[in-house]
Parts: structure tokens; C-alpha cells; sequence
């Protein structure tokens, strides 16, 4: 038996429909509305279920407008689940809004674990220790792109693209970083889903005719970061200053988004 709820976050399948859990059909069938993203693409899980359960449409374009109608549904004791196209909502789909909202109204919320794309990929592919940054989607322009590149190169990145995209992304980075690694899947769960990992000249070489498939890339932290001699320096100056170790890698996280730990080593070796 599971406890009653308001509002439910409920993870669909990334691409084999097979990967839905049974409390998340249990879910769909016994409340009152389904609000997803495009209907269309929901009625055909829903089909395949038996599913009865109304839908309606909930998406970027009219986030704020579903307010209104959520709360005054729920306040008349009505239950609603919040679904996207595939993988689990508010993972780079719509869904912050309304949560912010009902949280602030006091109603209550819950998540069911299921499908995404981030946690399938990244339990997929060699990586060493647990820490990496997921930004979602890279942006479109080539400065935001090197400017990521350059500011992760501490931090294994994750990110989405779309296979329009991927190409011209790595070629951007690899401006930047030619000597990096990274991972790439796509069509995760489906029949023709592929994992690589290799060097980003090796992976843009094996995919210069064109890649097709939803995309999750992660780009490794460089072994040696030339940064590093700057961080000694800057570590220095601070210790100069009076900061104590703990002190000079907070400010160092956090100013330039590398990894505490290894900024807290450098602390520690560098003496004045």
C-alpha cells in the first residue's frame, strides 16, 4: 500500500516501452487527469496499457496557464499526474513551474523513480568517482559552447543534443579541448542504440556521414588540467592573504567551478 498524494511525477519510457514500472501504470490509471506535453505521443503509451485516464496538454507554451486549472482541480480533490514524452519530467522538460507553485499552495507532491536518459547513459560507461555536471542542453551559440569546454575542464560534463547538432557541438570542443575523451550514446533502450567511447577525433571521425537518435554526450575531466599552475599560483596568493586551506578551496570551487577536492590538495602542497 502506498500513501496518497496530490500531484504525481511520473517517468515514462526513454524509448522501449517496456520500461515503465507497475506503480507508474497503477499511478496513471487512478487519477483523474494526465497532463503531458503532447498528447498525441502519451495516448499511444496509455493504449498500450489499457489506460482510460483523460489527458491534457501541458507544455513550455502554456505552463503558466495550467496553473489556474491545476489548482482549482485539486482543490476540489482531484488527482493529477504530470508526464512528458519519454524519460522522467523536469529533466529538461516542463514541470518547474507548476511543482513551485503547488509547493507554495501547499499541496502534495511526489516522484516515482523510472526512465532517464542521464542516469541509463552514465551507468553505462567507464568513468572514474561519482562527481559530474549535467547542464542539459548545450546552447546553440559557439562562444557558450567554448566557454563551457574551457570551464569544465575539471568536471566530466553531461549534456543532451540533438543529432541535427552533435556534430558541429564536438567540433567546437574539440577547438578547445582536441585532446579529450568522451562518451556518446543514442537511441538508449532501443533497438539501435550505441555506445561509444573514445577520443572526440575518433568519434567525429566515426560520425562524419551523420548520427541519428536522441543524444547523451559526456565529455571527460582532463588528467591534467594546464590550468593547474594557475590554480597553484592563485592557491599562493590567497595563503598570502590569510585564507587557511578549507577557506582557499571554497572560493576556488566556487569562482571557477572545479572540483573542491582537488583545489583543497593543491592548498595543502603549496607552500608559502
Amino acid at each position: 500500500m502506498t500513501r496518497e498524494f496530490d500531484f504525481y511525477v511520473v517517468p515514462t519510457p526513454i524509448g522501449n516501452i517496456s520500461d515503465i514500472t507497475l506503480r507508474a501504470i497503477e499511478t496513471l490509471k487512478n487519477v483523474d487527469f494526465i497532463a503531458c506535453e503532447d498528447t498525441r505521443t502519451t495516448q499511444k503509451l496509455l493504449n498500450h496499457y489499457n489506460i482510460k485516464t483523460k489527458c491534457i496538454s501541458y507544455h513550455k507554451f502554456n505552463e503558466k496557464e495550467r496553473i489556474e486549472f491545476f489548482l482549482r482541480e485539486l482543490n476540489s480533490g482531484k488527482k493529477i499526474a504530470l508526464v512528458s514524452d519519454a524519460g522522467t519530467p523536469l529533466i529538461c522538460d516542463p514541470g518547474e513551474i507548476i511543482i513551485e507553485e503547488l509547493t507554495k499552495n501547499g499541496f502534495s507532491v511526489t516522484s516515482l523513480p523510472g526512465a532517464c536518459a542521464v542516469s541509463t547513459f552514465l551507468s553505462h560507461i567507464p568513468r572514474k568517482g561519482d562527481e559530474y555536471t549535467f547542464i542539459g542542453f548545450m546552447p546553440r551559440k559557439e562562444e557558450q559552447i567554448k566557454e563551457l569546454a574551457k570551464k569544465h575542464l575539471l568536471n566530466n560534463l553531461v549534456f543532451y543534443e540533438s543529432p541535427e547538432r552533435i556534430m558541429k557541438t564536438l567540433k567546437i570542443i574539440s577547438i578547445i579541448r582536441p585532446n579529450a575523451q568522451i562518451a556518446i550514446g543514442r537511441e538508449l533502450s532501443k533497438l539501435f542504440e550505441e555506445v561509444v567511447y573514445d577520443s572526440i577525433s575518433s568519434v567525429l571521425e566515426r560520425f562524419k556521414e551523420g548520427i541519428k537518435g536522441e543524444i547523451v554526450c559526456m565529455i571527460y575531466a582532463e588528467d591534467e588540467n594546464p590550468l593547474m599552475k594557475d590554480f597553484e599560483f592563485k592557491v599562493k596568493e590567497l595563503k598570502n592573504k590569510g585564507f587557511k586551506d578549507k577557506e582557499i578551496s571554497t572560493i576556488l570551487s566556487t569562482l571557477y567551478n572545479v572540483n573542491k577536492n582537488k583545489i583543497y590538495q593543491i592548498a595543502l602542497n603549496t607552500e608559502l
